[in-house]
């Protein structure tokens, strides 16, 4: 009796044809559920933008807007993930949006900002007016 390894088996199924690896079999299930790139505007980290997201009650359906403060963005593909923040009542809510959620019905800018870094979270910490992000177009701050 022959040894068959993790290799072989992986790379050929009982017929001898070659087989897709775990890698590609993920991606190709996946591929399906990824929203289009025009989908989404061009947004980016230190921007405030309105997250209208689908709220399912019982058997009804609504559509709830957050607005906040992007202050991060994670991983690729399926799996991205942003990350926004708003302050209600003077606490700091931050809410996790995956990107392709069909729950996601759609993402709008209401105001571009000036980051200079990947993540915000120095935001966290800030109060009163230094929480405020400098406006991209004019470079100025502005509420």
């Amino acid at each position: 009796m022959s040894q068959v390894t993790c290799a072989h088996i992986r790379t050929q199924n009982l017929k001898g044809s070659p087989t897709m690896g775990q890698q590609e079999t993920v991606a190709a299930v996946t591929a399906g559920q990824l929203r289009e790139k025009d989908f989404f505007p061009d947004f980016s980290v230190g921007d405030t933008i309105n997250v209208h997201y689908t709220i399912v009650e019982g058997d009804k359906e609504r559509v709830q807007v957050f607005q906040g403060v992007l202050i991060g963005r994670k991983s690729s593909g399926i799996n991205a993930t942003i990350t926004v923040r708003r302050i209600v009542a003077n606490e700091g809510v931050e809410r996790i949006f995956p990107l392709h959620s069909p729950r996601i019905a759609q993402i709008e800018i209401v105001r571009r900002g000036d980051a200079r870094r990947a993540k915000l979270y120095y935001l966290r910490d800030r109060v009163g007016k230094s929480r405020r992000i400098r406006d991209q177009r004019r470079g100025l701050k502005s509420s």
